[in-house]
């Protein structure tokens, strides 16, 4: 697969030489307080997860998030599509975005709508899925500007932090993306 260019950021393999960032992100309380992620992630773990994710259907491999900065590109988080199901034509859509200096910038909802140009203009999906913890109402707002909706929730789904949460599932149909491009 080639990369993918946005207005701002591009989304390119994972690399082994990746792997190093990765964990200091997912050992970062901040980073993975949204995520499924509780245990502490040890280098070997995540060479680990990394040897697993190349035998994947390239399909669902991890892509990084780039953004450009003065001569270069800088690393700043990760995402993919996952757990596709080629009958139903449907796919799970992940999003990490580990430097924290980044934050609020717009980047996960490029990121999104990068994912979504792919899964239904590349993958040929009908159907591209999410699930985010109801407190996590920056992301939640970020994939609605992507053009994510509710669908459903998952009462008290999640058990972080010592608390249960709610979990939001939230789509995008083909239908949707294809309606929303035309309106631009």
């Amino acid at each position: 697969m080639s990369m993918i260019y946005g207005e701002h950021i591009r989304l390119r393999a994972a690399e082994r030489d990746d792997v190093k960032k990765f964990c200091v992100w997912i050992n970062d309380p901040d980073v993975t307080k949204y995520l499924a992620m509780y245990l502490p992630m040890s280098t070997v773990d995540e060479e680990n997860w990394f040897e697993r994710m190349t035998k994947r259907d390239p399909n669902e491999k991890t892509l990084v998030i780039e953004i450009r900065e003065s001569e270069g590109w800088k690393m700043i988080g990760n995402c993919g599509v996952f757990g596709i199901d080629p009958i139903n034509s449907i796919g799970e859509l992940g999003i990490m975005l580990g430097e924290k200096d980044e934050w609020n910038k717009g980047y996960g909802t490029e990121t999104m709508i990068l994912l979504l140009r792919h899964s239904f203009d590349t993958l040929n999906l009908n159907r591209a899925y999410l699930h985010v913890y109801a407190e996590n109402i920056r992301a939640k707002r970020a994939y609605e500007k992507a053009g994510f909706v509710e669908e459903g929730r998952l009462r008290e789904g999640v058990y972080k932090h010592g608390k249960y949460d709610d979990v939001i599932v939230m789509s995008v149909l083909r239908a949707e993306w294809i309606a929303r491009k035309k309106e631009k």
